[in-house]
């Protein structure tokens, strides 16, 4: 059973990679498709997925087209129950919907204002009002989950779940513009980002170059964290 899988340019696409680890994450086999988001060829390359018009969207083995990473993680939770990718525990999993969809539909200013990029860590950046208010709230709902799961450190329900899924780009978001967050929270954004896989997608993603570099916001860079 390997679905298809279309993501987009792997240093920028936040959504591209929560979908791409709803599958690597949890051993569900799919093959990868690439969808051009700077190049102008998008909308010819989602034609065939049509009505879906972002990415990431998969093909089931059916030929069942889906799109919203939240409809993918619901769908592949449905299809592989034994994949683990929503906690077993009943408060815990409705904690863990709660989390993703405050995601999917929340932290606007954080997203407008720092656009994912895996690149380098761009130093003295000021966040604005409404960031620091995203952040204050991403902190008390990462507080809330560990309060809910018991777990100190680590994943936020003690095992990897679709909530890690959906919060690693916001990881990238907070390192990468070096964003004032708690200590509990940046450690947490680094347990998501030396995660293996995340680091696998970030060597595949340099060995794309950009001229000019998307996202460029003026301010001094510093390397990316090295994770072993």
């Amino acid at each position: 059973m390997t679905y298809e899988l279309y993501i987009g340019d792997r240093l920028f696409s936040s959504w591209s990679l929560r979908g791409w680890l709803m599958f690597e994450k949890f051993n569900i086999p799919c093959n990868t498709h690439m969808i051009g988001l700077y190049s102008g060829t998008m909308a010819q390359e989602m034609a065939p997925l049509a009505p879906a018009r972002l990415v990431p969207a998969i093909k089931t083995p059916d030929g069942t087209v889906i799109s919203e990473s939240l409809a993918i993680g619901e769908t592949l939770a449905e299809r592989h129950p034994d994949a683990g990718l929503w906690p077993r525990d009943r408060a815990a999993r409705a904690t863990a919907r709660w989390l993703c969809a405050e995601m999917t539909s929340g932290f606007g200013a954080l997203r407008d204002a720092c656009p994912m990029q895996l690149h380098h860590v761009n130093q003295g950046f000021k966040a604005s009002e409404a960031v620091t208010k995203d952040l204050a709230h991403l902190d008390s709902l990462w507080s809330h989950a560990r309060a809910i799961s018991g777990a100190p450190t680590g994943w936020l329900f003690g095992n990897y779940s679709l909530a890690d899924v959906f919060y690693t780009p916001v990881a990238a978001r907070i390192i990468g513009y070096d964003l004032p967050v708690s200590d509990a929270a940046r450690a947490y954004c680094h347990t998501l980002l030396s995660d293996p896989a995340v680091v696998a997608w970030r060597t595949e993603a340099l060995k794309t170059t950009y001229d000019p570099f998307p996202y460029d916001v003026a301010t001094p860079q510093t390397p990316w964290p090295t994770y072993p």
